[in-house]
């Protein structure tokens, strides 16, 4: 059972609420994001691109810009190298579009994430220099390539490294230009950006430069929010403005692909929000690099023609439900052989499935992570060995986990909370013992927490509040949806609802004896029958007939408007709850 946390953080509320003309429940909300200060509260708040910090900042921008101007002005050859990712793929679309507006001449490599790996390699230089590339810009990628950077200049060609991944122990390689805030001497003040962000910031610093007016370039910050919400990052600081930004964008985006693929997974365009970024959109866009090539992300993003759009974006949805079955199916198989053998006991989950595809190893992994809370590792067969990827709980650092291992491992690398491993198939039963071994986990690390605002009563609960908290939006990794809880609820009707029977709706009424209508969306049979088991037949019937029951429960929740046939109501959406 998750243990449910109260947030005890300590701020002027009052006054806070008083000078932003905000309740005193936003002032906590925002104070428990850690947003403290008049600078950040007032840019968490009201933050636009007018606050975006200048590209100039960054190290190196001002080299790659005047170097890529000048290689615009002499008709050079250059060549984009991205990722297979989501923040690949639109970095890629950045620089590409971005330059060949400019009169650039230039085409794009984006590795296999079979046959290549990760990034940028020999191959894909040699290839470049094949073709006559004068310049290799990365994206996304390239802050470890040292030998591959040092390979393409010794022949002759100039190569600017952009990307957003961290500084390898040995330092940058030795590129022409180095684009990356999180190096130690980069004076840039926002470090969390993606690689479609970073790629953008150096399309808006030569096109400043260029002089061109700035609606030129900010078209593209659309798809640097997408890629900021695909890739994870925090939305803070500067990512969140990206986002906001972006999305007002989105919502009239007159890029076909984009369009057409909104309409194939049936998003309303007007209604877009960050979680269809995170959880359609960019699942969409990162299947195509999964199961087949990015090259038709890519396309889909870059299609001039509305039949050519609508055809990729079909495509790509299709792909994507492929491999929600593949997923679904691998987490099935795992879920067995955990609960089927000694897999269960230990500390570190360390799951080979064979024949499951690579690509969704790590999705896997942080599936059986969120079920078990623990630790998680899924292997696969790979063309050498086995191949995988770990996902961790905040009590375990993972990657120093792999360390002690490395001597049973192939390759490895990653951070705390996940990473990517290869190793010999025989090494498989001695790494698990290792790992495990090793691992200085308690029981008590196994019990996910529950991070709650606030204790809200529901006469607190209404529609001021709910605008107030719309305005918090976007909400993801860093700026988590505000969730609020209530206990001593009574249940005086419920009834469940759906053809799939997977609605609860009830109403509840608080200590106050203040109702709300409240939905829980699960299994509704077995919704009521843990009631059953707790109250007995007779309360869950008289609950399903709005009649006099002894139920009561917690539960966290989250509280929204039901907008029926013109009908509003405030309705709260239950996330989780106990009875009593």
């Amino acid at each position: 059972m998750d243990q449910w946390m109260i947030y005890a953080k300590k701020a002027d509320f009052n006054g806070i609420a008083a000078k932003y003309h905000i309740s005193p429940i936003t002032a906590r909300i925002i104070r428990n994001r850690d947003v403290t200060g008049d600078e950040e509260i007032r840019q968490y708040l009201y933050g636009s691109k007018e606050d975006l910090n200048p590209p100039l900042l960054m190290k190196d921008m001002e080299k790659a810009r005047d170097l890529i101007l000048s290689k615009i002005e002499q008709n050079r050859k250059i060549r984009v190298v991205g990722d297979y990712d989501a923040d690949g793929v639109n970095s890629t679309y950045i620089l590409v579009m971005g330059l060949s507006a400019l009169g650039a001449s230039v085409d794009f490599a984006i590795p296999d994430r079979i046959r290549d790996g990760y990034g940028i390699n020999i191959d894909i230089i040699s290839r470049a220099l094949e073709d006559g590339t004068d310049t290799i810009i990365t994206c996304d990628n390239g802050i470890s390539a040292a030998e591959q950077v040092a390979f393409a200049r010794a022949n002759g060609m100039a190569v600017i490294i952009t990307d957003h991944h961290d500084i390898p122990p040995a330092g940058p390689p030795e590129a022409d230009a180095v684009v990356n805030p999180k190096q130690a001497d980069c004076g840039y003040p926002f470090k969390g950006l993606c690689g479609a962000a970073v790629a953008y910031k150096l399309i808006q610093a030569i096109y400043e430069k260029a002089g061109k007016p700035r609606e030129q370039y900010e078209k593209f910050l659309e798809f640097a929010a997408l890629a900021t919400v695909a890739d994870v990052m925090e939305l803070k600081g500067e990512n969140r403005i990206i986002v906001r930004e972006g999305l007002k964008l989105l919502r009239n985006t007159a890029n076909p692909g984009l369009n057409h693929l909104m309409e194939e997974t049936q998003i309303h365009k007007e209604n877009l929000k960050s979680y269809h970024l995170g959880f359609i959109i960019g699942p969409c866009l990162n299947a195509g690099g999964r199961l087949d090539t990015a090259r038709l992300a890519l396309s889909l993003l870059m299609s001039g023609s509305e039949e050519e759009a609508a055809s990729i974006a079909a495509e790509l949805k299709a792909l994507n439900d492929t491999r929600k079955d593949m997923t679904l199916s691998g987490v099935k198989q795992a879920c067995a052989m955990i609960e089927e053998t000694e897999l269960k006991d230990d500390k570190v989950l360390v799951v080979y499935l064979p024949d499951c595809h690579e690509s969704i190893a790590g999705i896997i992994a942080g599936r059986i992570k969120e079920i078990y809370h623990k630790p998680s590792i899924v292997l696969t067969r790979a063309l050498e060995g086995a191949k995988g990827s770990a996902r961790s709980i905040e009590a375990y650092h993972m990657y120093e986990g792999l360390v002690g291992c490395s001597d049973l491992l192939s390759k490895f690398g990653g951070h705390p909370m996940a990473a990517g491993l290869s190793l010999p198939i025989q090494n498989i039963g001695a790494f698990r013992t290792r790992i495990n071994e090793q691992a200085e986990l308690t029981e008590k690390d196994f019990i996910k927490k529950v991070w709650i605002d606030t204790e809200l009563p529901f006469a607190y609960v209404n529609e001021k509040l709910i605008g107030e908290l719309a305005e918090l939006e976007p909400f993801g990794n860093g700026n988590e949806k505000p969730l609020f809880a209530a206990r001593g609820l009574h249940v005086r009707r419920l009834s469940v609802l759906g053809k799939n029977r997977n609605v609860v709706k009830m109403t509840l009424s608080d200590t106050s004896q203040t109702s709300m209508s409240a939905v829980w969306f699960g299994d509704g049979d077995e919704f009521v029958e843990n009631i059953k088991n707790k109250y007995g037949e007779s309360a869950a019937d008289m609950a399903l007939h709005g009649l006099e029951n002894p139920i009561v429960m917690s539960a966290t929740y989250y509280p929204g408007i039901n907008d029926y046939m013109g009908n509003r109501t405030v309705q709260i959406t239950i996330q989780d709850c106990r009875f009593h």
